[in-house]
């Protein structure tokens, strides 16, 4: 069941997601010593037939609902859905591409072509076979401007014929291929070193099942009943019931090509931060989703439960709004005159923060702080000598004071041009550490001279939060932000110039030469990409548009009457059809 932040649950998600950045924020403690958790549970107890599994998804908001992987942008959507939301291709533990999914796929260089061939047995959960008109359809739903989908990025229009078509000039994706019933055949203007990995955003590893959605207009598939209320999925699960923003349950897909599942029902529900723990300590849910590093503190040792967990696919960061997404023009158009444009400032802001120091106390060993915008997760990309930025008064105070940002009389400081400096931080609801922490990090800036409020004067609903910081509201100057990420480490789908996610619009030619870098015919060469990673990285901490925060262990509490539960990314080892239950009540 590991995560792809995007974006697959049982298999990671091939794409990428918005995650409630809060759930991080959390409780308070002094605990700073790691602890280690296994990566899968299976109790030893014989299993019941059927039985009923119960999980919480922990967040402050409600989920939206979106039950299709081109439309929706968070990961409670994706969390929800992971029982039957299988993606096309299987994977190993490295997140390599590998036969044995839904589909195969067969990657020929000298071709430009990707191959994919699906599995005769696989059916939706309305019993038709899946069939490539399918999987052809997907990248309909992904490229049309009528979806809107935030997934259709520079890395997708590298398929031959797919940027005629979202700009409405051709009918057809000429690059897209029926080859027979079961065979599709992508034709690439290049090929992509990050190809064999699931997750590399060049081509979609996803289908949409044509025969039901065909006659619904791509403006109002988001809407529709087809995937708000009666989705379809090829997955172990099919969805049985919804409680708007709150809960899901889902029944057996009877027709899953690898044999019906074994639990009769899941039950997946909302619950708050504030209201997880109690709910443990009482026994009400099997497994946990978003459990908060602080909430691990209190609840780690509650009896009838074992701790899972894994580096996450995920960190937090602070963006700045720099400038706006052209939905014509599918790119990201920087203002040179914001209020942010200044690197100086960003640098000085971020060097202003305790973030060390706020993990050590509220994380309970699971977060630490990151250094750059490629996480540990990507060990082998990451360059392990950046410094990041670590609290520096000093620092912050000397780069301010050079840029020309003055202190007046009340302690804070004017802009280069001696008008008022009042900075808005969009910021999202957490739990109830989060209100603290942030204040926190505002005292902090208040030391370098710099005034900063929260927009609207208030922590943000999810949903609000996202709307502002997408839209580049004029009320937001800077936000608190979480990525989930894809299993392939290319950073190009973030923070491109074409990358409907890079939130904070910035963009430069330095930056799109060395992203184009670390994706190009060189960078087959492990090692040349690998440099290729670290040269963005310098880069991108010089500018300090984004600025790396927190990464975490990501902890999952499991009722020790679980069978079967895996975090792994073998798909092999991580399937919802393989877990059962020991007994009808939850362990004590």
């Amino acid at each position: 069941m590991s995560k792809k932040w995007s974006v697959g649950a049982v298999a990671v998600l091939a794409a990428l997601t918005l995650a409630a950045c809060g759930n991080s924020k959390s409780a308070s403690s002094t605990s700073s010593s790691k602890p280690t958790l296994p990566l899968s549970y299976s109790s030893k107890k014989s299993a019941i037939k059927g039985g009923t599994l119960k999980v919480a998804e922990v967040n402050t908001a409600a989920f939206k609902g979106i039950w299709d992987n081109a439309l929706t942008t968070n990961v409670e959507d994706a969390d929800m859905m992971q029982y039957g939301n299988e993606n096309l291709f299987a994977t190993d533990k490295n997140f390599k591409i590998v036969n044995g999914g839904a589909a195969n796929l067969k990657l020929n260089q000298k071709a430009k072509t990707a191959t994919i061939k699906i599995n005769p047995k696989v059916k939706w959960s309305d019993g038709k076979p899946l069939v490539a008109q399918d999987v052809a359809y997907a990248y309909k739903v992904l490229a049309n401007k009528g979806t809107a989908s935030q997934y259709y990025t520079g890395s997708i229009a590298n398929i031959k014929g797919i940027a005629a078509y979202h700009a409405g000039k051709a009918k057809d994706i000429s690059g897209v291929q029926i080859k027979n019933k079961r065979t599709v055949v992508i034709h690439f203007k290049v090929m992509k070193p990050g190809m064999k990995t699931s997750g590399n955003g060049y081509f979609w590893e996803n289908a949409e099942p044509y025969h039901y959605i065909k006659n619904v207009p791509f403006k109002k598939l988001a809407s529709s009943d087809q995937i708000r209320k009666h989705p379809l999925f090829f997955g172990p699960f099919k969805l049985a019931k919804e409680v708007s923003g709150e809960s899901v349950k889902w029944v057996p897909n009877t027709y899953y090509y690898k044999g019906t599942p074994k639990l009769k029902e899941i039950d997946m529900q909302v619950v708050s931060p504030d209201s997880i723990a109690a709910a443990l300590k009482a026994h009400k849910y099997d497994v946990t989703y978003g459990l908060g590093s602080s909430t691990y503190g209190e609840v780690k040792n509650t009896s009838g439960y074992t701790f899972t967990g894994k580096q996450a696919l995920s960190y937090d960061y602070l963006g700045f709004n720099l400038g706006k997404y052209d939905a014509k023009t599918g790119k990201n158009v920087m203002n040179k005159n914001s209020k942010m444009a200044d690197p100086s400032l960003r640098k000085a802001i971020a060097y202003a923060m305790n973030i060390d120091a706020v993990e050590k106390k509220f994380s309970y060993g699971l977060g630490s702080r990151l250094t750059t915008l490629i996480p540990s997760a990507f060990s082998k990309y990451q360059d392990k000598s950046a410094k990041g930025f670590p609290l520096n008064i000093k620092k912050a105070n000397a780069l301010l004071n050079k840029a020309g940002y003055k202190k007046g009389k009340d302690g804070y400081r004017t802009d280069p041009k001696g008008k008022k400096l009042t900075i808005h931080l969009a910021e999202m609801q957490g739990n109830s550490n989060t209100q603290a922490i942030v204040k926190n990090y505002i005292q902090q800036w208040k030391k370098v001279g710099l005034r900063v409020k929260l927009t609207d004067g208030r922590l943000l609903d999810m949903n609000n939060f996202y709307e502002k910081v997408q839209a580049n509201s004029s009320d937001v100057d800077m936000f608190e932000a979480a990525w989930g990420l894809s299993s392939e480490p290319s950073p190009m789908d973030l923070y491109s110039e074409n990358a409907p996610f890079n939130m904070g619009r910035f963009v430069s030619k330095e930056n799109t030469k060395l992203l184009n870098d670390i994706d190009s015919q060189k960078a087959f060469n492990t090692s040349y990409r690998v440099n290729a990673f670290k040269k963005w990285q310098d880069y991108m901490n010089k500018e300090a548009a984004y600025v790396p925060e927190i990464e975490v262990v990501q902890s999952y509490a499991v009722n020790n009457r679980v069978k079967n539960f895996s975090l792994s990314n073998a798909t092999k080892d991580s399937n919802w059809a393989k877990v059962e239950v020991t007994s009808n009540s939850l362990s004590k």
